[in-house]
């Protein structure tokens, strides 16, 4: 079901806990809901629709891929960039790595280990960021 955005900047700032197979249905709301938003959102963190659980969906080259629990295990390649984002106006500067191996658990609570580059390594950076309460 698609969900209202999240702008309320305190809410954001609070870190998200681990998510379980109770909070499947969470998972299914993020990515209705960034479908809803595909023509100004490429990820969300499921804190940008009020849950505060370590939930992540992204637009990886064209695919929808959703993430519960995800860590990055290693990072190389950083780099200086602006970001926007759809809970928060205008754009600012953030530092970013090119590549990232990321540790997360896939809709069957299945590990999962990848590494991401370019683009969607930046946006799955992005939504690691507001699980962790970090605003950008």
């Amino acid at each position: 079901m698609i969900q209202p955005v999240n702008k309320d900047p305190l809410s954001l700032a609070r870190k998200s806990t681990d998510a379980t197979r109770e909070d499947i249905s969470v998972g299914q709301d993020l990515l209705d809901t960034l479908r809803a938003h595909e023509q100004e959102c490429v990820g969300m963190a499921a804190n940008m629709i009020g849950v505060h659980k370590r939930i992540i969906a992204v637009n990886a080259d064209g695919q929808l891929l959703l993430m519960f629990n995800p860590e990055i295990l290693r990072k190389s390649g950083r780099y200086q960039t602006e970001e926007g984002c759809l809970s928060l106006d205008g754009v600012r500067q953030t530092e970013r790595f090119h590549s990232i191996k990321v540790r997360y658990l896939d809709t069957n609570f299945s590990v999962r280990i990848k590494t991401f580059t370019g683009w969607t390594a930046q946006i799955i950076q992005h939504e690691i960021d507001h699980c962790n309460g970090v605003l950008i």
